[in-house]
């Protein structure tokens, strides 16, 4: 494959050139050959001239299929040269020369007649004259070196038929060393393209990628974005592309390599705050492979990196980014959502089918989160003010016809997946009734990613008019389902306080524990321990004093507990005093709390409290560390506190989470 030929890499050819910024363009200077302008086939000698006139230059194409010395050219005026004074027939022939410069831009030859004493100013200024090319943007190049205007033709040893070429004044640039590193990486490309066989290609490309990275500017200025933009104003993702598409195998595998090198190199040699700006070269590299690819592995890890970068810069935020604004828009990521919610989709109903294995991939999910919390949130944004959204609206108003797009988009694909999660719930519900199991220890592993899935679809049910009560009437007629779905699923460091909005979806197991998996992990081996001498007679205000006063990151490690005047130390002491503490916050004589009248054994906190055991400023002061006391219990014995209130659960989980906000701040 050539380097013009792909049909998905086309920009190359086509996009923005990095050189036209640095130099002037020759082609803006081109001399207009007119295909209708007559052509006079000429036999050129190198001592006729008698039909050119005194001193012609002559525009020929060269071809490489033609004899060197047989062009067609077609005749120019020209000015007369500097030295053009009569002279004798023998005197002019013999510092006459003819020579040939070749134009880089369009790779045009033009024939030149000059003598020897002319100089390379002289030259320049006829140049101009056909070309329409300024003097001062000239540079003209024979055998390496620069011609220098006040040298003659003798001086820089131009004999005739020698070949000159003329090439634009080079600018200052920006970044050097940048351009540089992406045109080595781009030359070894085109040569691998070509079928030549450079050594180690995929070391030299990563190398190049490589310096690229390293020495981006690190600091919080503009210098940084603007060395990152060369990366797509040189082409390399298209030239990274085209090479990926190569028939040879190890080209590909070259190209993989190197693309794959990106999707890690950015993240570990760029500092965050530059992370953003390499959203657009992860986008175009999707844009690129999905145009020739059906999402194979390496499309596959370009768009999760993608994902995983507007994921990290805050999914309020991911589109509205001042360095990702108007590079990605929004239409820009309905193909990866698409895609991620057909692939979701297939796999839902896969795996409600027994004779077929199929689970949706937890890469999958989390992919599909991340390209829908931007969509979603720029929605919330732009149209803020119509949530929830009317379904007939998105039909009939077209005010805003790109969120309408994206509102209509987004409902299609909540109804769909909607429809084969409740499918799958009932699937989930006649498995509990063949095992006669209720807590989903038989659940299979391919409904996994049940809840994640669950999720996302209550985000999107708040953006539009009965959504999200269709929603909740799905949870609520499966129940059974969701609630073994938690106990078997959840896991710590996993967001399910949505699961907690509507108490009627849940029970008092799956409740319990989705609390439970708000506490640390429990450890066994701690290098501290955090130890605590009691006197029994005072158990209840000791046992506060050292709870109030520990550092709370100390709580987390274990507990050493020991009775004054007692020698047993060990388990079974600290059980006895999670006992002993319960006894007394859930005394009645206390007042903190009081019986459910219609079972003693479940607790309710007391109103009249702070005129009991406490007073109102110790009442005030206690009441986190009594719950931090419980909260301790229920992470180190749970059963316990089994038979606590709903109510008083719900506070648990208040303080557990203000304890993670204090910890976060510190």
């Amino acid at each position: 494959m050539s380097l013009f030929q792909s049909a998905a890499v086309d920009q190359l050819s086509n996009g923005y050139d990095h050189r036209l910024s640095s130099k002037r363009k020759f082609d803006d200077y081109a001399f207009s050959f007119d295909e209708e302008d007559p052509l006079v086939p000429v036999r050129m000698r190198k001592d006729d001239h008698t039909h050119q006139g005194a001193y012609p230059i002559t525009a020929v194409h060269h071809s490489s299929k033609a004899p060197a010395s047989s062009f067609t050219a077609s005749l120019v005026d020209s000015l007369p040269s500097s030295s053009d004074v009569p002279s004798s027939s023998s005197s002019c022939s013999s510092s006459r020369l003819q020579f040939f410069i070749r134009m880089i831009s369009e790779g045009n030859t033009i024939v030149v007649q000059a003598n020897s004493e002319d100089t390379v100013k002289s030259l320049h200024e006829r140049i101009q004259v056909m070309t329409g090319i300024p003097v001062m943007e000239q540079r003209l190049i024979y055998r390496g070196k620069q011609l220098q205007w006040e040298q003659s033709l003798a001086d820089c040893s131009i004999q005739n038929d020698a070949g000159l070429q003329l090439v634009g004044r080079m600018r200052s640039t920006d970044h050097p060393q940048t351009w540089q590193a992406m045109d080595d990486m781009i030359s070894v490309i085109c040569r691998l393209c070509r079928g030549e066989t450079p050594s180690s290609p995929t070391k030299h490309i990563k190398d190049c990628l490589t310096n690229f990275f390293t020495i981006a500017p690190k600091d919080n200025n503009d210098s940084g974005p603007a060395h990152l933009q060369i990366f797509m104003a040189s082409s390399a993702p298209a030239a990274l592309v085209m090479l990926y598409m190569s028939p040879i195998k190890k080209n590909k595998m070259c190209a993989d390599d190197s693309i794959r090198h990106i999707l890690t190199q950015y993240r570990s040699a760029l500092p965050k705050h530059l992370h953003s700006y390499c959203a657009p070269i992860l986008l175009e590299f999707c844009k690129l492979l999905r145009k020739v690819v059906n999402e194979d592995s390496l499309y596959e890890a370009c768009r999760s990196a993608l994902g995983m970068l507007l994921e990290s810069v805050g999914t309020s935020r991911g589109l509205m980014l001042p360095e990702v604004k108007g590079l990605i828009v929004i239409q820009d990521i309905f193909p990866f959502v698409s895609e991620l919610a057909d692939k979701i989709s297939k796999n839902l109903e896969s795996s409600v089918d027994s004779t077929s294995s199929g689970e949706p991939l937890s890469s999958d999910v989390r992919d599909f989160t991340a390209f829908l919390n931007p969509l979603r949130s720029t929605i919330l944004e732009r149209v803020a003010f119509r949530i929830p959204i009317s379904v007939k609206w998105k039909k009939k108003d077209n005010s805003n016809p790109p969120y309408g797009e994206a509102v209509e988009f987004l409902h299609t694909i909540f109804n769909d997946l909607l429809g084969k999660m409740e499918n799958c719930l009932i699937r989930v519900e006649e498995n509990l009734t063949a095992t006669g199991s209720s807590e989903g220890e038989y659940l299979s592993s391919e409904w996994s990613q049940y809840l994640a899935i669950l999720k996302e679809l209550n985000g999107i049910s708040k953006l539009y008019q009965g959504a999200e009560e269709q929603f909740w009437m799905l949870l609520r007629n499966r129940k059974s389902s969701l609630c073994a779905l938690i106990i078997r699923f959840a896991k710590r460091n996993e967001d399910n306080r949505w699961l907690l909005e509507h108490k009627d979806v849940t029970d008092f197991e799956s409740r319990r524990h989705l609390a439970m998996m708000m506490f640390p992990e429990v450890k066994e081996d701690y290098e501290e321990l955090h130890e605590m001498l009691i006197d029994r007679s005072q158990l209840l205000s000791e046992s506060f004093e050292y709870i109030a006063h520990a550092d709370p990151e100390s709580l987390h490690a274990g507990l050493f507990m020991e009775f004054k005047n007692e020698e047993a130390t060990g388990p079974g002491v600290l059980r006895e005093w999670f006992f002993l503490v319960c006894q007394a916050i859930f005394n009645p004589e206390n007042a903190l709390f009081v019986p459910c009248s219609n079972d003693r054994r479940r607790f309710f906190p007391n109103p009249g409290s702070r005129n009991g055991y406490f007073s109102r400023t110790v009442f005030a002061a206690s009441t986190g560390r009594i719950g931090c006391v419980q909260a301790l219990a229920w992470l180190k014995a749970p059963h316990m506190l089994q038979h606590l209130s709903l109510k008083l659960s719900q506070k648990l989980h208040v303080i557990t989470i203000k304890h993670r906000h204090r910890q976060i701040l510190a």
